[in-house]
């Protein structure tokens, strides 16, 4: 109800205005649309100024104007509904209706015309509304910034026709996902199997696949979940549905919890369904994006690798004379090495970087090198077992093994003495104790012990056989050392306690190796395939030769034969392999330093001496051994082996040698792919398609009952619950809580009306209950 104010006639004045007569008629302003208030409304020129709101007070106040007119004007004022509050009016309203053909005219029923007077004239005056438009802007109000803007363009193609239009961020975003994950495919699809790759600015493919990888995830996401914010409205169309759903909605559009609820909820049986179930899935999306590729090395050829073969041996070393004979020399090569394993365990490999040196200089450019099988010159060695030979007893015999520590020379003739243990050739004349204790014949105390003999089957130094030359072995031409050695089975003790010693016979030669040689990780380790000996028959080699000299009669002793070894590989010929006579006998003369040998105990608690160089005039030499490799339990076959390979390993490092090349390999890193683990990025792919067009189709064929408002926030708020439906809920005496209310409360959404609770007689735009209020749709 407007209460007058004083204005200036406009025209036609008149002293008198009928419409004080009618105190009582207030004038009430439609509500719709202010837009039609402007302009022209009839011919008569008058116009209505509605002031600009004064900045003392955001209330709008508005005028009315006396028209001094025969007859009141009938027209309608629209305008918003004034914010402060008023006292609705009791008395009953006029019904007013639009006339025909005049644009924002009404017209009264029966004989009620105008603003309620009764038996109004039926020519009224026309009045033009002209509504001041404010030139202050309030304070707080500002321009819209860019953000606003593009909320702004989003929202107009939201209300667009088209249907394209109205999803059109959706779709891109779908394809934006569908770009990326193609993107992944056919760069892993170029990649597979290749070597990796050096990508721009050093980014690696990891990080290519995990950012393309986020990026199709979050594009994914976005349109599923605008779409089950569109499917919210859509839920509550038909048949009331309950309150609590419209929460359950829009948490399912926001993250994975919502979304299984709305699983559970749904059961899985609607369009819902399914992009909550594509929501709750894409949580997986990384870890299987980072399953995909998968980075193993392989080794790839990258050069050569050498390692040293020999086909003969032919080692570099001085001429010696004594009066004018030219005298053999010593290969002291072999000699450093075979002396660690004659008075110690051998050569120990030697630590370097994270493996061993290799004993032969091989050359490997990288840290991976193969060599196929090829063969080299060698020494190998075989033993076998003459224990039958032995035979325990107490006799009488030579002490050759015995000499005193303190002895200068050697004794003449050697001492036969009563001893104990196991005999070779017991039963001749000449019996030789391979192990055994000296026995006083008076009081049967036991004296010095043997615990290990060699006996060569070629005596040094006049060179004869003994027993043939060999008894498992003659087939072997040209032997370095055939020789019988006895040990006892665990050191002196056991040899007091007349146990059975270890009996074999071993020999030494020169053979060919068939070798697989492999350098891997600072690691050198061959395979012996094969080993082939010269088993043709041939003379024996050693020639004796007595010499006369201002000193006495001497022997000169030779050896006569060149070494060769024919040894084919894969049934083509090969040339020989061997040595020459003089570089067999300085490799003969190695061995003789313990060839023949004993080691020999004072007592069962006392310490092991070695006599070596037995044959020598002077007597043996006397050696303390602290680590003693042929005594027992010790394994002699496998120790002669180690000694062979070493020997080997000096004879390919020398300068007799010759390289031969394998390949050289180097680890390369390979991109490989397992294609399984993109199932479901691409799964969730075209699922989130079919989810969006399901919606989309759906939301068209609801236009006319609910608009396309996804998940904005402002459909909500426009649509919100009843003023009194919402006191009723928040002001109940239950204990329970609203959101408890609201899920026993049904409501269902009215086409381009509002909310509409299940049993409720209130209308969606319910009427203003304020003072002063009036009913719906008007001020």
């Amino acid at each position: 109800m407007l209460n007058p104010s004083p204005v200036s006639p406009i025209s036609n004045p008149s002293p008198v205005s009928p419409w004080p007569r009618y105190p009582a008629i207030p004038i009430f302003l439609d509500r719709r649309d202010q837009s039609k208030n402007s302009g022209n409304h009839g011919n008569s020129g008058q116009t209505l100024q509605i002031p600009s709101p004064q900045p003392a007070s955001r209330e709008p106040s508005i005028r009315y104007i006396t028209i001094n007119s025969p007859v009141p004007p009938n027209f309608s004022l629209k305008t918003p509904k004034p914010h402060h509050p008023r006292q609705q009016s009791q008395a009953s309203y006029p019904s007013l209706s639009p006339i025909p053909g005049r644009h924002n005219q009404a017209r009264g029923r029966g004989k009620e015309a105008g603003l309620g007077i009764i038996d109004a004239p039926t020519t009224l005056p026309h009045i033009t509304l002209t509504p001041t438009v404010p030139t202050v802007q309030e304070k707080g109000e500002s321009s819209p910034n860019f953000a606003q803007r593009i909320e702004k363009k989003l929202w107009l193609y939201n209300s667009s026709n088209n249907v394209v239009a109205r999803w059109l961020l959706e779709i891109i975003s779908w394809i934006i996902s569908a770009i990326c994950m193609g993107a992944i495919v056919v760069v892993l699809f170029v990649l597979k199997d290749k070597r990796l790759p050096r990508l721009p600015l050093d980014i690696t493919l990891n990080a290519f696949v995990a950012v393309l990888a986020r990026i199709a995830s979050a594009a994914l996401v976005f349109p599923t979940s605008e779409a089950l914010g569109q499917l919210k409205w859509s839920w509550f169309q038909g048949d009331s549905k309950k309150m609590w759903d419209f929460e359950i909605f829009d948490n399912a559009s926001r993250g994975p919890w919502g979304s299984f609820l709305l699983l559970i909820r749904t059961k899985f049986k609607t369009l819902a369904a399914l992009g909550a179930a594509v929501i709750l899935l894409s949580l997986a999306l990384d870890p299987f994006f980072q399953q995909v590729v998968e980075f193993p090395g392989h080794w790839t050829l990258q050069g050569n690798g050498s390692i040293p073969r020999v086909l003969r041996y032919g080692p570099r070393y001085g001429t010696q004379f004594q009066a004018g004979v030219e005298l053999s020399l010593i290969d002291q090569d072999l000699m450093a090495v075979a002396e660690k394993f004659f008075y110690d365990n051998g050569t120990q490999p030697v630590i370097f970087g994270n493996g061993t040196r290799p004993e032969i200089p091989l050359s490997c450019p990288t840290s991976n090198c193969t060599w196929p099988p090829y063969e080299t010159l060698g020494i190998c060695s075989e033993c076998a077992d003459v224990s039958q030979l032995l035979t325990f007893a107490c006799l009488e015999a030579s002490l050759d093994w015995y000499t005193p520590l303190n002895a200068t020379t050697k004794p003449d003739p050697v001492a036969n003495g009563t001893a104990c243990g196991y005999f070779l050739n017991a039963t001749s004349s000449k019996p030789i104790l391979m192990s055994g204790y000296i026995v006083d014949p008076v009081d049967l105390s036991t004296g010095e012990a043997l615990i290990m003999r060699t006996l060569p089957l070629i005596t040094n130094p006049s060179r004869n056989r003994r027993f043939g030359g060999s008894i498992n072995f003659r087939h072997v031409r040209n032997p370095i050392n055939d020789f019988l050695i006895v040990t006892s089975t665990n050191g002196s003790n056991s040899v007091y306690r007349n146990e059975t010693p270890i009996a074999k016979e071993c020999v030494l030669s020169w053979c060919v190796k068939t070798i697989k040689s492999s350098y891997f990780w600072a690691n050198y380790e061959e395979e012996v395939l094969e080993t082939v000996k010269n088993t043709t028959s041939g003379p024996f080699p050693w020639q004796t030769q007595v010499v006369n000299t201002s000193e006495g009669t001497g022997v000169d002793t030779y050896y006569t034969e060149d070494v060769a070894i024919t040894a084919p590989l894969n049934g083509e010929p090969s040339p020989d392999y061997g040595v020459s006579n003089v570089t067999a006998l300085s490799t003969v003369l190695v061995l003789d330093d313990i060839f023949p040998s004993f080691i020999t105990v004072d007592g069962p608690s006392a310490g092991a001496y070695m006599r070596v160089k037995v044959p020598a005039n002077l007597g043996p030499f006397i050696r303390k051994l602290d680590v003693n490799p042929w005594d027992g339990p010790n394994n002699i076959t496998r120790h002669l082996d180690r000694m062979a390979t070493a020997l080997t390993n000096v004879i390919r490092s020398s300068n007799s040698s010759e390289m031969i090349f394998g390949e050289a390999y180097s680890k390369v890193t390979f991109v490989s792919v397992k294609w399984v683990w993109l199932s479901l990025p691409l799964g969730l792919l075209l699922f989130s398609l079919v989810f969006l067009v399901g919606t989309v189709i759906k939301s068209s064929r609801e236009k006319d009952q609910v608009g396309v408002w996804k998940t904005s926030a402002i459909a909500t708020l426009l649509y919100g619950l009843p003023d009194d439906m919402q006191k009723k809920i928040t002001a109940s005496s239950s204990v329970r809580t609203p959101r408890a209310k609201a899920k026993e409360l049904r409501v269902k959404m009215l086409p381009k009306m509002g909310w509409r609770v299940s049993g409720n007689l209130f209308s969606p735009m319910p009427p203003d209950t304020k003072p002063n209020g009036a009913p719906p749709g008007w001020i």
